[in-house]
């Protein structure tokens, strides 16, 4: 497949709002996904503000906990925070040279191979909500091109939420739906973790089965982790709908 047909079913995909199986978790994971297939970056994450302005995790390339708390350190001070707080691009290009300004970062990102970082601000007319992490494993920073990709991709998602139900949200209504993604992300987790518990797996399995159970039935993930949750479901559903090996 070319590029110019890769970007046209990315932008299509994270804007098809009206499709049965729009849902905001699978978005996000769309999102960090398409970075990973059409940027020169190795791993991305996307991380919300709460009504707090406390960055949340939304999706990840890597559910590894390492990963988890790569994007953990910077809430409150880090480059995806400066992204968030300012609305402007967050770039450093070699976060060896940064160990002074953000030492327990720096050593946390050394530590996972990671050697670089672009932070790209999630945000609704210039209004900031969150901000996209970008890593690479190499130093330097991330081309022209990539950026202004990377912002469009991040720009067509921050839409798609705010369009997610029968009734499109007013921009002062913005804070409403971002609030509820990040509910259902918290919901997410904790179906990650009852999944994991009755199969004996890792969460990134667990979060594996979730999604190709959700996948294969046709309905939305949000749906089968509220299920999950409120007891309506067994975690024995998920796994059990596997295909045997």
């Amino acid at each position: 497949m070319n590029r110019e047909r890769q970007l046209a079913q990315a932008f299509l995909a994270l804007s098809d709002t009206y499709a049965a199986e729009f849902d905001p978790l699978h978005l996000f994971h769309r999102l960090v996904l398409t970075c990973q297939d059409l940027l020169d970056v190795d791993a991305a994450g996307v991380m919300m503000a709460d009504a707090h302005g406390r960055l949340r995790t939304m999706a990840t390339t890597d559910e590894d906990a390492v990963f988890a708390e790569l994007l953990r350190l910077q809430n409150g001070d880090g480059p995806c925070t400066d992204s968030y707080r300012s609305g402007e691009l967050a770039s450093v290009p070699d976060i060896a040279a940064e160990y002074g300004r953000w030492p327990q970062l720096a050593t946390a990102m050394i530590d996972a191979g990671y050697d670089s970082l672009q932070a790209i601000p999630m945000r609704l007319q210039e209004r900031p909500l969150g901000a996209l992490t970008l890593l690479r494993r190499s130093p330097g920073r991330l081309n022209d091109d990539d950026v202004l990709l990377a912002q469009a991709l991040a720009d067509s998602s921050v839409l798609a939420l705010m369009h997610w139900s029968a009734e499109p949200a007013p921009v002062d209504d913005v804070i409403t739906r971002v609030q509820s993604a990040i509910a259902a992300k918290a919901t997410l987790e904790i179906a990650k973790g009852m999944v994991a518990q009755y199969a004996d797996t890792s969460i990134g399995e667990a979060a594996r089965l979730l999604t190709a159970y959700a996948n294969g039935r046709q309905v939305r993930l949000t749906e089968t982790v509220h299920a999950l949750v409120a007891r309506s479901m067994a975690p024995a559903a998920v796994v059990e709908a596997q295909p045997r090996k």
